[in-house]
């Protein structure tokens, strides 16, 4: 599964400098000089990091063969992809990332089928969004209240919800 850590935005100055809407916890590690980047569109790369600055709060690369503003304003809205195995586990059992979560069977604590985690989202509180078959899609606070389990070699996740959340 690719997994985005960054979207190049517009162009800086006229050298051919990109801004990076960073998306990952390790900029430092995923744009450093040297590394080839993965992109989606496919055909818009790999990209090869040239340079990396800050700049009042904004990451900007340099990258090979991006030589001005027209060149850079090419690749604005292009997506910095990784593979989901480059990702390494947390040490913290409590500690899931999204692509780890989507895809998991929920079954409530007595065994009763809820269906399946589409997405994850974050909005001040980590919400689990569960497709249920012929009903509208569940939103489940991600709280170990509410999620008691995850074990992700059966693929599973039990829930015990509140009356009236599902």
């Amino acid at each position: 599964m690719q997994l985005v850590v960054g979207r190049i935005g517009r162009p800086h100055g006229v050298r051919g400098e990109v801004t990076v809407e960073v998306r990952t916890d390790e900029p430092a590690l995923r744009f450093a000089p040297g590394n080839s980047l993965v992109t989606d569109p496919a055909s818009r790369g790999p990209l090869t990091v040239e340079g990396v600055r800050w700049h009042k709060g904004v990451l900007l690369l340099r990258l090979a063969g991006v030589s001005g503003r027209d060149a850079a304003e090419e690749l604005r809205g292009t997506m910095i992809v990784i593979d989901s195995s480059e990702v390494s586990p947390s040490d913290d059992p409590d500690e899931f990332h999204d692509h780890q979560l989507i895809g998991l069977s929920v079954v409530t604590v007595s065994g009763e089928a809820v269906g399946e985690v589409t997405d994850v989202l974050h909005h001040g509180q980590d919400l689990l969004v569960v497709r249920r078959a012929g009903q509208d899609d569940a939103l489940i606070p991600f709280v170990k209240a509410l999620v008691p389990e995850v074990d992700l070699d059966a693929g599973r996740l039990v829930v015990d919800p509140p009356e009236g959340l599902l």
